[in-house]
């Protein structure tokens, strides 16, 4: 089982290979310059002062992002019911963007501008006192910052994230730069040994967290049933959390608009079991659309925090079907 996670973990490092669904390939917008301005008027003339920044920004993806507006339109037609407006695309950036202006007040340590409410936070806090690590499982619905943030800030939760730091250059060294905390947080994936640091942050009784909801080419995925259609998410998390046998917690923190976000914590498995070997990766898939199924809940109950902006469902859903 371990050797499979491995080699679900290296597929994941591959070179991606651009192609029309693949994230990983999409071109970082804004120069080093505009976001260095954003930056200088949100921690000097504050959050009331940037946010009308939010407007032309939105205006300006709305013009120059053609394939996240068709993705932004994808989405939204599946999820609200009915054909997607531009007012509802507009809608859907700006609350993209008012959460990465809001990561700079997260990662400056100003967390009292905003109004963040926990929502079962002993599910965390009960596994910190008993120095136990466990996985903290997230997605691209809503702003991750806030756990990051939370952790850093309140010193409750010793956490270490694993991710790409690579992607998004740009904007992930300047927030990084305002808090080196965080960048010290950071497992990177594609760096030396990561399921190594993983184990031992865990066995030093560290939360670690990752996002399930996005994967790269060659990576094994499982075809699960969300929101209507099929679409691939990646087994790596569920794998990982299988060999490790710690505790998987579910984690997502919603813009709710203004200065508002509700933190959602939800016990996934206190272990997840696959069983005999020869039900290991149908058991796995399982436990993948579980993920799934509480990704689609809270999307449906918050879709324009939905900031997958490619198409998630590879234009025809029946090229899922097993």
């Amino acid at each position: 089982m371990l050797r499979a996670a491995a080699a679900g973990a290296r597929a994941a490092l591959t070179r991606a290979v651009p192609g029309r669904s693949d994230w990983s390939s999409q071109r970082e917008r804004g120069s080093r310059g505009a976001v260095r301005l954003i930056l200088w008027i949100a921690l000097h003339l504050g959050r009331a002062s940037a946010r009308p920044l939010l407007y032309p920004i939105t205006l300006y993806f709305l013009i120059k992002a053609a394939p996240q507006r068709r993705a932004s339109r994808q989405f939204l037609g599946r999820v609200l019911g009915r054909p997607a407006r531009l007012a509802d695309v507009a809608r859907h950036i700006h609350s993209f963007a008012a959460t990465i202006l809001d990561r700079v007040f997260l990662l400056a340590g100003r967390r009292e501008r905003l109004d963040i409410r926990l929502h079962r936070p002993e599910l965390v806090l009960d596994r910190v006192a008993a120095d136990q690590g466990f996985l903290l499982l997230g997605s691209h619905l809503g702003s991750f910052e806030i756990l990051r943030a939370l952790a850093i800030d309140e010193a409750r939760l010793p956490l270490k994230i694993l991710m790409y730091p690579t992607h998004n250059r740009i904007l992930t060294d300047l927030l990084h730069g305002l808090n080196a905390a965080v960048a010290a947080s950071v497992i990177p994936l594609d760096g030396p040994h990561p399921l190594l640091a993983v184990k031992e942050s865990l066995d030093a009784g560290y939360a670690v967290g990752l996002l399930g909801d996005r994967h790269r080419p060659g990576e094994p995925t499982s075809r699960c049933e969300f929101l209507g259609g099929r679409a691939a998410l990646p087994m790596g998390p569920l794998s990982l959390a299988a060999v490790t046998g710690v505790p998987v917690v579910l984690f997502f923190g919603l813009y709710r608009g203004g200065n508002r976000y509700d933190v959602h914590f939800e016990l996934l498995a206190e272990r997840v079991e696959v069983g005999p070997r020869s039900r290991r990766e149908a058991a796995l898939r399982d436990w993948v659309q579980r993920y799934a199924d509480r990704l689609a809940h809270h999307t449906r109950n918050a879709p324009f925090n939905w900031f997958n902006f490619y198409d998630f469902w590879e234009g025809d859903d029946d090229a899922f079907r097993s």
